[in-house]
């Protein structure tokens, strides 16, 4: 076997081995920064999962857009489709990993999910801040150019196909990261959304404003779909161990609603 093919070749994490234990690290680089030497004791966990990402030391802007794009996604709520995954995971019994497992995987497709602010993360970088550009990718979004496991999206992605009007918690996150001004996708978002719900026949949703604030990052699809996913993991955890605690008999849509229509014990 050659060298080449026994090293591990990544451009994010450097180790030095401990002279005693060539397995061991006493030292961890991420992108060049001493991490149990320097960043554990000066960076935030958003700087520290920004440079994970992107290889660069955020703007004190971009740093506060992250934290605050974090809190607004940390918990969709139980009665988001993933949430409800990982909770029924949960009153299963199911261990940890499975919860949220089910969570990701719910979480990732074409209806408010990954796949959904991956889609609008790559218009944002097609069609950038040009309105007559949104307004046809709206009417129509074009099909996926090569086929995937994913079917063909149904409504404009980033708005909400069910909604009658824009979600308040939706407004709320949209004011406060536009006042950041860490980008401009954000503000523009901001300035044309009646007019970009009015070409979606749609509101917006909270996964389009999430598409924005990752562009605002300098996320693309890959990177921008995989941290959507990881953000919205602390809601989906906590409901999960929530009803663990609570037991299938106080779950909406288990007790009382599965009836049992065979041969009576007695008739056994």
């Amino acid at each position: 076997m050659s060298k080449d093919k026994e090293v591990i070749h990544t451009r994010i994490w450097e180790e030095e081995p401990e002279t005693d234990n060539p397995f061991a690290a006493a030292a961890c680089y991420c992108h060049g920064y001493d991490v149990y030497g320097e960043l554990l004791h000066k960076a935030t966990f958003v700087e520290y999962l920004y440079l994970l990402f992107t290889g660069e030391r955020p703007t004190p802007p971009q740093a506060q857009l992250l934290e605050r794009l974090a809190i607004a996604l940390a918990n969709p709520g139980p009665r988001e489709a993933s949430v409800h995954a990982a909770m029924c995971a949960g009153v299963g019994g199911s261990p940890a990993a499975a919860m949220l497992m089910a969570a990701a995987g719910i979480g990732a497709g074409n209806l408010g999910g990954g796949h959904e602010v991956r889609v609008a993360i790559g218009a944002w970088m097609r069609l950038g801040l040009r309105l007559p550009a949104w307004q046809e990718f709206l009417a129509d979004p074009p099909p996926p150019e090569r086929a995937d496991i994913w079917t063909p999206l149904e409504h404009a992605p980033g708005f909400d196909p069910h909604g009658v009007s824009c979600a308040t918690p939706v407004l709320q996150t949209l004011t406060a990261l536009a006042a950041i001004d860490a980008g401009p996708h954000l503000r523009w978002l901001s300035m044309h959304r009646l007019a970009l719900e009015h070409f979606a026949k749609s509101p917006l949703s909270m996964s389009g404003v999430a598409a924005a604030a990752l562009r605002d990052l300098a996320f693309d699809e890959d990177k921008g779909e995989m941290l959507y996913l990881l953000l919205r993991l602390p809601g989906a955890a906590v409901h999960a161990l929530e009803q663990k605690e609570y037991g299938f008999r106080r779950f909406p849509f288990f007790h009382g609603a599965v009836k049992y229509v065979g041969p009576s014990a007695d008739k056994a």
